[in-house]
């Protein structure tokens, strides 16, 4: 029996939640949990690759490259402009709570003394999640919503309820930083559905993902990698 063509494009994006459940739990050292992740999520993407139709090359032409780079970068700004300009603010009850969890370092002390940790978990954020997220709530979740045979929906293709259920999910998957999350969701998605791009998906997550870990990186704000 062959797996249903939803699998292909969720399989990446399970193997992420499985990497961050693990690296919560596991006292492995953090350099051996780090390669082991991106090992992982490099052998995922490989064996779903020729299974996914919209990971072909002519869907992952990057047909807007300067509004996708406004909008990456744009958005890198709105994620940290609440942290920036009100000390304290993540802290609130409404995002720190027993559901949602805490606004902590997604790094151990130990792990950020690695050089090749805190590479690997940038590369992560840059290039495995945009490409598994994508895959998962707007090339596959805004069309399964609307019709479970979803290849037969166009990418980008409009729906009220694909838009909105995928925005308010898409938030919430990130926890105390659902608000930002929430923006990012409904940019991105009106953003596929104004280019019909795969591509210009991932670039514009990639981007603003790049900003963030930059920032990370410089600042020492190892609350923003998860």
């Amino acid at each position: 029996m062959n797996p249903s063509p939803s699998f292909f494009y969720a399989a990446p994006f399970a193997a992420l939640l499985s990497i961050l459940a693990l690296e919560r739990w596991s006292a492995l050292p953090p350099l051996t949990l780090e390669a082991g992740a991106a090992i992982l999520l490099v052998a995922v993407i490989v064996l779903v690759w020729r299974y996914v139709p919209d990971l072909q090359p002519d869907k992952l032409r990057i047909r807007y490259p300067l509004g996708t780079l406004v909008i990456g970068v744009g958005m890198f700004g709105i994620w940290i402009a609440p942290d920036v300009l009100i000390p304290g603010y993540r802290h609130h009850v409404w995002f720190e709570n027993w559901v949602l969890g805490r606004f902590t370092p997604g790094l151990t002390e130990a792990a950020r003394a690695h050089a090749a940790v805190i590479w690997l978990r940038a590369a992560r954020a840059i290039v495995f999640v945009p490409l598994a997220e994508e895959l998962f709530w707007r090339a596959w979740m805004m069309r399964w919503i609307v019709r479970d045979k979803f290849l037969t929906i166009p990418l980008g293709a409009y729906s009220p309820s694909g838009f909105w259920i995928v925005a308010l999910l898409f938030g919430f998957e990130h926890g105390p930083q659902w608000d930002v999350g929430l923006i990012a969701g409904v940019v991105y998605n009106w953003w596929m559905v104004r280019t019909r791009s795969l591509g210009d998906l991932i670039l514009v997550h990639a981007l603003t993902n790049a900003c963030l870990s930059a920032y990370v990186i410089t600042t020492g704000k190892w609350e923003y990698w998860p």
